[in-house]
């Protein structure tokens, strides 16, 4: 059972399978919802991990984020990884092909 002092305890940042266990969620779930942008709160992507703020379970469940935090709980995620991979590489200027 997840309570208020507990989810506190977890400190400011906190595993993808541990919040989705907060919100009654699977570990296959909490990832595809996070893969997919809807997982219930904001999802920081960290190379291949993700992270969730514990402000942002707080304010979802109703409650107020301790005064010290440094991660607002309405701050959207700062994962651009789709954007980045979209954009072409730069061009080298060379057509590929060795000079004669």
């Amino acid at each position: 059972m997840w309570t208020e002092e507990r989810i506190r305890a977890l400190g400011a940042i906190t595993d993808l399978p541990t919040a989705g266990r907060i919100f009654g969620l699977g570990r296959a779930l909490s990832y595809e919802l996070a893969r997919t942008g809807d997982f219930p709160v904001a999802v920081i992507r960290a190379g291949t991990r993700y992270k969730v703020p514990v402000a942002g379970i707080l304010t979802a469940l109703g409650l107020q984020p301790s005064l010290g935090d440094l991660t607002p709980g309405g701050m959207p995620s700062v994962d651009h990884q789709r954007e980045i991979s979209s954009i072409d590489p730069p061009h080298s200027g060379g057509d590929g092909k060795a000079e004669p």
